[in-house]
């Protein structure tokens, strides 16, 4: 198995596992965010993190500003890699771009046996926002708002500067991608979330169960839009209990 490609980080690569589970970042996040997730789950579950262009060690290549060039890259990465059970799991804009990943994936006859939402409201729910058509200042401010007590790192100015182009431009991917209705999932979704979260409501988060043919089931956490950081043991134990039963019952990526 290959440790990682130039979209895909592999923090604990076992050829062994069962099932990979391929995660996507929220808005500004970088394939990091997801390192004590693939700790949790090794080596039952092999994590994938994807790494957006436009950060960390991709930062001086261009950054995707539309949600749909972001699934189409994804998926034919994803297509290049053999075919075995696998999950999806996006947090924030993560959770749509895995969407829109997931449906052209089915289309091309790969099906995942598991869909997980982390901090988002279903696709069919938009809200309208214009974050990204905000100056620094302005963007700085919403970053605290969903950061809450945590925010001496946006005292960083050096630190700012690096990080956003890409938030912006991340912003202007998902406050500019139209619903466009299509087949629900043929896979369970699980959705996670923070009771405290002003970017989604939980009538919000359960609107996914329109999005799939498998089960659904919700889970609500204490915290806001970042609950993840704080529950993420709790998340690992829910992923590696449904996918451990679901990887002996896979298709293997089959239509």
């Amino acid at each position: 198995m290959r440790t990682g490609t130039p979209w895909l980080r592999r923090f604990h690569p076992r050829q062994d596992s069962e099932i990979e589970l391929f995660c996507f970042p929220h808005a500004g996040g970088s394939a990091s965010a997801y390192f004590q997730l693939s700790q949790l789950l090794a080596p039952t579950v092999q994590v994938s993190a994807v790494q957006y262009p436009g950060r960390q060690d991709r930062r001086s290549e261009p950054r995707i500003d539309s949600i749909d060039e972001f699934a189409d890259r994804m998926c034919a990465e994803l297509l290049s890699q053999p075919a075995r059970p696998f999950a999806m799991f996006g947090h924030s804009m993560g959770a749509v771009i895995a969407y829109e990943t997931a449906q052209r994936l089915t289309e091309a006859g790969r099906v995942p046996v598991w869909f997980f939402s982390s901090s988002r409201r279903a696709p069919s729910r938009l809200r309208h926002t214009d974050v990204h058509r905000r100056d620094d200042a302005g963007i700085v401010a919403e970053l605290r708002s969903l950061a809450g007590g945590d925010v001496d790192w946006l005292a960083d100015e050096e630190l700012l500067a690096s990080f956003l182009p890409a938030i912006r431009s991340d912003y202007q991917a998902i406050e500019t991608h139209p619903y466009r209705p299509g087949p629900p999932l043929r896979c369970p979704i699980t959705a996670f979330m923070g009771d405290q979260d002003p970017y989604t409501t939980q009538d919000e988060a359960a609107s996914w169960q329109d999005h799939c043919t498998g089960s659904f089931d919700l889970h609500v956490f204490p915290g806001g839009h970042f609950y993840f950081d704080n529950h993420t043991a709790q998340v690992a134990a829910h992923v590696n209990r449904v996918l451990g039963t679901a990887a002996g019952v896979a298709p293997h990526g089959e239509a």
